[in-house]
């Protein structure tokens, strides 16, 4: 007798798809889910990921918002852009493409962004379309500079050796081959927790293994270099933080500087037990926070059209204010 595939793990069936042009010609592959007149959330992967990491989301979000998903340039089925079209310039310029593409003049949306994913929000901050389409921001799992250095996933003293090798890692050529019981617990202690599921963890391997390794080198190498402190400070709508307590890729400490630097934060939330693939480990709590800025900067009536106003920012800061505090969650 056959069996039926579990819910979980068919990908979610998209509303559209579009092929974005970027500046610089590259085609991005964009996925929209949802009513096309709900509150419009826009999702950023990761290095190495794809649209589908973020699958419990959109299958959540989706019932009742216009979930806006796209795979970064090389990834999934954005082709490799080619030589010299790998940088955070380019990351800022596809975020620029998707927004424009997909919400209307005026009609903001709350944006996540996931590691590298993250990063590219921070990369576009001082864009004019960011601007005027982002009423909120979620920063998961992410850093703005010094990642190689600041690295645990080569556990030995800090120091110039352990940067050299991380950031060999960071652009090694070799194949990661199959998901295997090897490359699940290499996976796994590189980029999870302890308390990630067992399916998660596979399902999170599948997803890495399956990004094309020029696009893993060539942005393993942007990273290594990268340098986004000013795009923190550029960064004007309300922003919330998230990060795993057991980090390696970007640990913590990467989190609380973004929160402290930013100009409307919101606070950092700390996932006990989780690594640095927490909209997978953890979906439920990224998700209610995607939820929770939704409800508080895109007031019903403003999904298509949302004013400062409406996304209760007075005078360039949260109307709640902007100290970041630190909040800490133990997710099962």
């Amino acid at each position: 007798m056959s069996r039926l595939p579990h819910r979980d793990t068919v990908p979610p069936v998209p509303a559209a798809e579009l092929a974005v042009r970027s500046a610089d010609g590259a085609r991005v592959h964009v996925e929209l889910h949802g009513p096309e007149d709900a509150p419009a959330v826009v999702l950023a992967h990761g290095w190495t990921c794809s649209t589908r990491f973020w699958d419990a989301q959109i299958r959540d979000l989706s019932a009742d918002h216009r979930v806006i998903a796209y795979d970064q340039r090389g990834h999934g089925l954005s082709p490799d852009p080619g030589p010299g079209g790998y940088s955070t310039n380019a990351l800022a310029d596809d975020l620029v493409a998707v927004l424009t593409a997909t919400l209307e003049p005026g009609r903001r949306a709350v944006v996540a962004g996931h590691s590298m994913g993250g990063m590219t929000v921070m990369a576009a901050a001082a864009r004019p379309a960011l601007r005027e389409h982002a009423a909120a921001v979620l920063l998961c799992s992410t850093g703005s500079t010094r990642l190689a250095a600041e690295a645990l996933v080569v556990p030995i003293r800090a120091g110039a050796l352990r940067t050299r090798i991380t950031t060999a890692v960071l652009g090694a050529k070799a194949p990661l081959g199959p998901v295997n019981p090897v490359s699940r617990k290499i996976l796994k202690y590189a980029t999870m927790g302890a308390g990630s599921a067992p399916e998660r963890v596979d399902a999170c391997a599948r997803i890495v293994h399956a990004c094309p390794r020029r696009a893993r080198v060539a942005w393993g190498h942007v990273l290594a270099e990268l340098d986004l402190a000013s795009g923190v400070r550029e960064l004007r709508a309300p922003t919330a933080v998230i990060t795993g307590a057991d980090d390696r890729l970007t640990p913590p400490v990467h989190a609380r500087a973004v929160a402290e630097a930013l100009p409307v934060g919101l606070g950092l939330t700390e996932l006990t037990g989780m690594g640095h693939m927490t909209p997978m480990e953890a979906p439920e709590a990224v998700t209610a926070k995607i939820r929770e800025l939704v409800a508080r900067y895109l007031a019903t009536g403003t999904g298509a059209k949302g004013t400062a106003a409406a996304s209760g920012i007075v005078q360039g800061k949260a109307a709640t204010g902007t100290a970041a505090t630190a909040e800490k969650e133990d997710v099962a």
